[in-house]
């Protein structure tokens, strides 16, 4: 075999893994980037749920493939039999709210128990492949008011990732949910995200894009990424409707 070769597979063998919750859009790309910085080999992890903008999937794959993942897994989980939510039920996704309005009370487009649900399939995946990190995009101050987006929910599953799996019991080692977004705003994301490199024109981040995957502009995930982008002073690679 050769040096080099047998080289790059020890270290492969030793270095750390990582879960990373790829949703295709701009803090989960950017996560992604921060863990693959960070040194973890990373294995994204998508989810089909039901979602109105499925095409988000096919970001997100071509987002894993330009940072550089070990795996990408897509899994299905029907959200849609829940419903009560405008991204899984036939309900209108809200456009044009002033900065005052998404400010207060959780909109419509929250979906029950989605970054639990997200989490604990992240950490079955952790648990079967011997990683003990967790990386989700998830932040607490540019976001759209959904409680499973605070730090103290994040802290809360951590201690149950250390109580509810074998390895957490027989102390293999501590898992970490990683969320290195947490405190920044979008514009600090987004700068974050081009140092490291990452292309934000292959993500997408609209709640109601078109057929051809053509983001609204209008809705609240829409106006947040306009606005980061502008606050960053960092030219907008969306392709939005007309």
């Amino acid at each position: 075999m050769d040096p080099n070769e047998n080289s790059m597979t020890c270290s492969l063998k030793t270095a750390k893994r990582a879960v990373v919750l790829l949703s295709g859009g701009i803090d989960s790309a950017t996560t992604l980037a921060v863990a693959k910085d960070q040194g973890y080999l990373c294995h994204a992890l998508s989810f089909d749920y039901g979602q109105r903008h499925r095409v988000e999937l096919d970001r997100a794959k071509k987002v894993g493939m330009a940072i550089g993942v070990v795996d990408h897994k897509t899994l299905p989980i029907d959200l849609r039999g829940i419903g009560g939510s405008a991204l899984t039920a036939p309900l209108e996704v809200p456009k044009d709210r002033l900065p005052s309005a998404r400010a207060h009370g959780i909109p419509i487009t929250y979906v029950p128990a989605r970054n639990t649900l997200f989490l604990s399939m992240a950490l079955g995946l952790a648990e079967v492949i011997g990683a003990f990190d967790i990386f989700i995009g998830v932040n607490a101050i540019d976001y759209s008011g959904y409680p499973d987006c605070r730090p103290e929910f994040c802290r809360a599953f951590e201690t149950l990732a250390n109580l509810a799996t074998k390895a957490g019991v027989e102390q293999a080692g501590r898992f970490k949910i990683h969320t290195p977004l947490i405190e920044l705003s979008k514009a600090d994301i987004l700068r974050l995200g081009m140092s490291l490199g990452v292309d934000y024109g292959l993500t997408l981040s609209c709640y109601d894009p078109d057929s051809m995957g053509l983001a609204c502009g209008r809705c609240d995930s829409c106006q947040i990424r306009k606005e980061g982008f502008l606050a960053a002073k960092i030219c907008d690679p969306t392709s939005y409707q007309p």
